[in-house]
């Protein structure tokens, strides 16, 4: 697959995305699987996290999501999760705000009571040829958005997850072989896959899961927007598949990981990469 070259502003559109990314839309069948459960997914308004919420709604969850400021992304989400019959809750704002992520937490429970299910998938990423070409401030966003936003989810989830809930977060492939063009995104990437890990160990005799997921290249509204033209249009050719992944082939192993299916899986890190090996 080879995408035209492109560009978008961040954070990046699904309607100006070309070709259109699959979430699953026309092809995820549900069997049942989170029946009753209630899912708290970060960055649900486009790509993996909206793949995620469609399955998860289909496989019977309510969904609460949050989304920066893509409004019209996220009201094509509560669509597709209120044809699948289950109630969708979207929150607007910015992860890199602790009090946010609070809130997002706090709504989710005054709506539905308490949490079966937080994914921790919102990601800020950009591209730089030097490391004097990244701002401090770039530097502390990536930072707040993408690994310290899910400690303040999580610490604020738990009081509300009981006995078999599950937490998930993206991590990367870049947590393993990190691409030099991606230093802040790859660095905190890493940082969610040892979060993670230590979390599974600190929640299991609670009952409580904790495992990541490190997809390679997905085509999502990310990657036109922090991504130079060029980069775009070979994205993802450079695995052994020879192409993107899709949104809609993630959902599936994020569905396992929070279903009761996946009991005995904790503390792993699941590589959905196109071949490229996670260590």
């Amino acid at each position: 697959m080879i995408q035209p070259a492109q560009q978008q502003r961040p954070p990046g559109s699904e309607s100006a995305l070309e070709p259109h990314a699959d979430h699953g839309e026309n092809s995820y069948r549900g069997s049942g699987r989170l029946v009753g459960k209630v899912a708290v997914i970060t960055g649900a308004d486009s790509g993996i996290g909206k793949a995620v919420a469609i399955a998860f709604a289909r496989e019977g969850a309510d969904i609460v999501f949050s989304y920066l400021n893509e409004d019209d992304d996220a009201q094509d989400t509560v669509r597709w999760v209120e044809q699948a019959g289950r109630r969708c809750l979207a929150i607007p704002g910015d992860l890199a705000d602790p009090s946010h992520c609070r809130a997002v937490i706090d709504r989710a429970v005054q709506q539905f009571d308490r949490i079966d299910v937080l994914v921790s998938n919102a990601a800020m990423q950009r591209s730089y040829a030097k490391v004097e070409d990244i701002s401090d401030a770039e530097w502390d966003e990536t930072i707040a958005v993408n690994i310290s936003a899910y400690f303040h989810l999580v610490k604020a989830a738990l009081p509300h997850m009981g006995q078999g809930s599950s937490i998930i977060g993206t991590s990367s492939v870049n947590s393993d072989a990190p691409s030099p063009q991606l230093m802040p995104y790859a660095m905190t990437k890493a940082a969610i896959a040892n979060m993670t890990a230590s979390l599974a160990q600190l929640l299991g005799s609670r009952g409580i899961r904790a495992n990541s997921v490190a997809p390679g290249p997905v085509w999502t509204p990310l990657i036109p927007s922090t991504m130079p033209e060029e980069h775009v249009k070979n994205f993802g050719s450079n695995t052994p598949l020879g192409r993107p992944g899709q949104p809609a082939e993630l959902a599936p192993i994020y569905v396992l990981l929070a279903s009761d299916e996946g009991a005995y899986i904790s503390g792993a890190r699941v590589a959905v990469t196109g071949g490229r090996p996670v260590l």
